[in-house]
């Protein structure tokens, strides 16, 4: 049994996500989030910038005594994992990409599946790679939305603005009723609290997968096998860490959290010397 916390770090606020399902898996599991929200978003940077800022990350969660750090980016995920792996062995290291490709491939083995994401998330084809190992034959389709990130991040969860672009991203995706999509994998972490209105352009007999739960069983059984999971009869904490504007990250973080952040409970960090 382990009372060390696991470690969460996201580019902003949309880990929450993750946090918020590890939360409900893992009750008596202990937290440390980190988002770096002086930098985000990382989907529009180079996978070495991404990289570089996933490791400095990953560092700060590592003296905080972590016993797992959790990649709650998809970005990072699919660019920083072999840098993660290295950098932090022996503690280990879980993204979100596999997880949600294995949930993808079991809600349509034979595909076509939709993949959106961020641009960095996109170019990387990591979530195409990941669904091609399961399924070899499933077609993949991707798409860019790297504008859903800053529309999550405002708390813009339901708006005109919001409905426009997912018009503008999704309504050719979908436009082609013969060879739609039977699943979409919101491929950032941001995204699944813009679901409501991403479900809506995609349509009622389209499967929306969010990674956040699949990365939950993931962690629990990591947890069981390494022999890391907290007691029961312990109190989990809960702390929260971002690079910029603790009042902002309280104020819009409680949307994907599911639940009040108070501002003074947020710690203000610096990553540029860390990793």
């Amino acid at each position: 049994m382990s009372e060390a916390s696991i470690g969460i770090f996201d580019s902003g606020m949309g880990g929450l996500t993750v946090m918020r399902a590890l939360m409900a898996r893992l009750p008596h599991e202990s937290f440390v989030y980190l988002g770096d929200t002086a930098r985000l978003p990382y989907g529009t940077k180079s996978g070495e910038t991404v990289t570089r800022y996933a490791v400095q990350a990953a560092g700060t969660l590592m003296r905080r005594r972590v016993k797992l750090v959790v990649v709650a980016c998809n970005t990072a995920s699919a660019v920083a994992l072999p840098a993660l792996d290295a950098a932090l062995a022996p503690t280990p290291v879980i993204g979100v990409v596999e997880p949600g490709a294995q949930a993808a491939v079991a809600a349509a083995p034979d595909g076509p599946i939709a993949i959106i994401a961020t641009e960095g998330t996109v170019n990387g084809g990591a979530y195409r790679r990941a669904i091609h190992a399961l399924a070899p034959n499933a077609r993949v389709i991707q798409q860019a939305c790297p504008l859903f990130v800053p529309i999550a991040e405002e708390g813009l969860i339901d708006s005109p603005v919001t409905r426009f672009t997912a018009e503008l991203y999704l309504g050719k995706l979908f436009a082609d009723m013969a060879d739609r999509p039977r699943t979409l994998v919101l491929g950032c972490t941001h995204f699944p609290v813009l679901k409501n209105v991403i479900a809506h352009v995609a349509g009622p007999d389209v499967i929306l997968v969010d990674s956040a739960a699949t990365t939950a069983d993931a962690v629990a059984k990591l947890l069981v096998e390494r022999g890391l999971a907290s007691e029961a009869s312990k109190a989990p904490r809960h702390e929260f860490l971002a690079t910029d504007s603790a009042e902002r990250f309280a104020r819009v973080g409680q949307i994907f959290l599911g639940r009040a952040i108070e501002p003074a409970s947020v710690e203000l960090v610096d990553l540029q010397d860390a990793g």
